[in-house]
């Protein structure tokens, strides 16, 4: 179980050091150097993609307006980011981008967070130091924390994300994965925890409308702008997110939701919440890539067992195969136990049904196996079976007649009529 600290508004593990970047402004910075920093934010993220590791690395050693001066004049200290802010900035100037952002996000109804504002979810400081080892593609070399977030929903984010956990799994799921997400979903909201997901088909949406149903809170983090929800097919989910939960994105409104940014989308799912669960992932899924981001941050990290005979359960259980640390969670209870607070939030022990012959100590336990299924036997006969003294044997007959399991029968003693068909 991870220990968390509390810092501003919302709280993250401890030993995470806050990197420049995204460390709160001190106090006697005037409004308008806030403003520049802000519009240099959304610039930064529109000439590069968010996550990009040289740029985070530029705003800390120069802070976000310096860092973007000097993008524009060429001095990206590598190559490809160099062509990468060439090409942007023919495109277009990045601060009337920003400004004109914020203009559609403000008929949008939607703000901009930034380190700045009190709301900002400083867990997501976790991800300087994100590494997956043995990664080739760019999408999982650039892991860097966010510079800002677009938001669109009443709610505070840190606040909402302070007690939140990630629920993810296929796209193409089956009806247990469905039933599985919802209800997992429906039990945490129920316990006042956020639901955090991507809003894709499958157990992403059954995570959203889970915890819609049991009138909670959720979160749907976007690889897209916030005016273009992807996919369209849950335009009527998103709107619903919005009007009670929270709609999140790094990317400026009218940003197209490509394949890349799904991926870079995702470390964000799994350094804002507190935990992530896996409910079902064939082995090749974008839902296993949160995992792995979760894992190599040391989030909790949860599997939910699926059909070995399903495909869609293959990367879910191969996670738990390569991850000592990932734990099997079958219910809201035990994925609390993981993601909580320490000595709060305990799941109980599974267990059958209690009967009254589990609560017998040893000699009873004997003396009632002794009597017959059928029939009368005698307490000589019965101490005999059951190797107790004969008034061993009596006293605990009295004992099993008192808790309606035997009865007197001349003088014997036999099963009580309910017991014959539960015993042996």
């Amino acid at each position: 179980m991870t220990a968390w600290r509390e810092v501003g508004e919302g709280s993250q593990p401890v030993g995470s050091p806050e990197p420049a970047a995204i460390r709160h402004p001190t106090g006697d910075q005037s409004a308008a150097a806030l403003d520049a920093d802000r519009l240099a934010r959304v610039a930064l993220t529109w000439i590069a993609e968010p996550g990009n590791r040289s740029v985070f690395n530029l705003v800390e050693q120069h802070g976000a307006v310096g860092a973007l001066t000097l993008l524009r004049e060429g001095g990206a200290p590598e190559e490809a980011l160099r062509q990468s802010v060439a090409a942007r900035l023919s495109a277009g100037d990045p601060l009337a981008v920003a400004a004109a952002a914020m203009e559609r996000a403000d008929r949008l109804g939607a703000r901009l967070v930034t380190p700045a504002d009190d709301e900002w979810p400083w867990p997501v400081a976790d991800l300087h130091r994100l590494v997956l080892a043995g990664s080739t593609r760019r999408v999982d070399r650039e892991t860097a924390p966010p510079l800002c977030f677009w938001v669109r929903g009443g709610h505070p984010l840190a606040e909402t994300l302070d007690r939140s956990v990630a629920v993810v799994g296929a796209r193409a799921a089956t009806g247990y994965g469905l039933h599985v997400g919802t209800e997992l979903a429906d039990g945490l909201a129920e316990r006042g925890w956020t639901v955090v997901s991507g809003g894709a088909f499958g157990i992403d949406a059954a995570a959203h409308r889970g915890a819609l149903t049991a009138g909670g809170l959720t979160v749907s983090v976007l690889a897209c702008g916030l005016d273009r929800p992807y996919p369209t097919g849950n335009t009527a989910l998103f709107d619903r997110i919005a009007d009670t939960g929270l709609l999140v994105s790094e990317w400026i409104p009218g940003a197209d939701p490509l394949r890349p940014r799904f991926l870079i989308r995702n470390r964000v799912i799994a350094a804002a919440t507190r935990g992530s669960v896996l409910v079902e992932a064939a082995a090749r899924s974008g839902a296993t890539q949160t995992m792995h981001r979760a894992l190599a941050i040391a989030r909790p990290a949860m599997v939910v067992p699926g059909p070995v005979t399903s495909t869609m359960s293959v990367g879910a259980h191969e996670l738990l195969r390569q991850y000592p640390e990932a734990r099997l969670v079958v219910s809201p209870a035990q994925v609390l136990e993981e993601v909580g607070r320490i000595g709060g939030d305990l799941a109980p022990q599974v267990r059958g049904p209690v009967r009254v012959r589990d609560q017998l100590d040893d000699e009873s336990t004997m003396v009632l196996e002794a009597l017959p299924r059928r029939g009368v036997r005698g307490v000589d006969d019965i101490a005999a079976r059951s190797g107790v003294g004969a008034r061993t044997a009596l006293r605990k007959l009295a004992l099993l007649e008192e808790l309606g399991l035997v009865s007197r029968r001349g003088d014997g003693y036999a099963l009580s009529p309910p017991l014959t068909r539960q015993v042996r």
